[in-house]
């Protein structure tokens, strides 16, 4: 147990990187957790986040950093957070410019009673959640991603309700796909979950990273800016199958976020419902926003905090 971080800073002053970035922030059950400072010494550091050194992304699908974009260690200051199974969790990046990729979460349970002191390079983990092309072409459509900057940039996934209780390494990542080869953004955080769940993966829904991705697989291949990349709808979400599809084959075809944009916020007023011509997820107001304000029906616009609004 300790005491959570206060989010006492509007996420419009999170520290802009304008090439590449990380997980800042976390939250869950209304509790705020600071993320690891990247480029700064783990010693002295408290917080939830496993180290990572510095923005930029992996490039190679087995580098050994691959698990949490670390070398799987601890320092002192390692914290837990306790996390109940069924909860929304949300990760929140810094201002980030790749929107064409997808969005995926894993968990990894760990051996003992604690994941402090545990390599992340040994455990076997299993994917909860991932969103690839949400709509249109490969070369023109919407991503997962370019939800999560409208979302701002952050990411919601409820950890599901049948997890079994134990220490967990939760492992958030975007795969950036503008440039070849794919660039990686991994982070992973301590938490504990607790619940009366028994449900463990299949041995068909785990993996190891590195070791889970293959440079030449098609989700991490894809052209964006090919011929062939102007008609194709259809995207394959790398990684093994979701925990609980039923799937025994890997990977995925794109599909919606499986958990709504974040729950938590810093107020939860909503406008009345009203027609107009923002769409679900969209921005519909915040402080030096200029552009539409009416939700399509029957979606309310909701205020998250005093920089940014949308239509949920």
């Amino acid at each position: 147990m300790f005491a959570t971080a206060v989010f006492g800073v509007a996420l419009a002053f999170l520290p802009r990187v304008f090439a590449h970035g990380g997980v800042l922030y976390y939250s869950n059950g209304g509790s705020w957790y600071d993320g690891f400072k990247a480029y700064n010494s783990p010693s002295g550091q408290s917080t939830i986040q496993r180290p990572w050194a510095t923005y930029n992304p992996i490039v190679d699908a087995n580098d050994p950093t691959l698990a949490c974009n670390n070398d799987g260690t601890n320092p002192s200051g390692q914290l837990t957070a306790t996390v109940a199974a069924g909860s929304k969790i949300t990760a929140f990046w810094n201002e980030w410019p790749h929107d064409t990729g997808p969005m995926l979460v894993y968990l990894a349970k760990c051996p003992g009673s604690t994941c402090t002191g545990v390599n992340s390079n040994t455990l076997s983990w299993f994917k909860i959640d991932h969103s690839g092309l949400l709509s249109g072409t490969v070369a023109a459509g919407t991503w997962a991603s370019g939800q999560m900057i409208a979302q701002n940039n952050s990411w919601t996934t409820t950890i599901p309700s049948t997890v079994p209780p134990g220490a967990y390494l939760i492992r958030h990542e975007t795969i950036a796909l503008h440039l070849l080869p794919a660039q990686f953004y991994p982070e992973c955080a301590q938490i504990q979950i607790t619940g009366s769940g028994s449900r463990a993966p299949l041995a068909s829904e785990l993996t190891t990273f590195p070791g889970g991705y293959k440079s030449s697989d098609p989700g991490l291949s894809v052209d964006l800016y090919g011929q062939a990349a102007k008609t194709q709808t259809t995207y394959v979400i790398p990684g093994p199958p979701l925990y609980g599809s039923g799937s025994t084959g890997g990977g995925g075809t794109s599909q919606p976020p499986s958990t709504p944009p974040p729950a938590t916020s810093v107020s939860t007023s909503s406008a009345p419902a009203q027609t107009g011509t923002v769409a679900q997820y969209g921005q519909c107001g915040g402080t030096g926003y200029s552009g539409p304000t009416a939700c399509k029906s029957p979606y309310t616009c909701t205020k998250l905090n005093d920089y940014y609004s949308q239509c949920t």
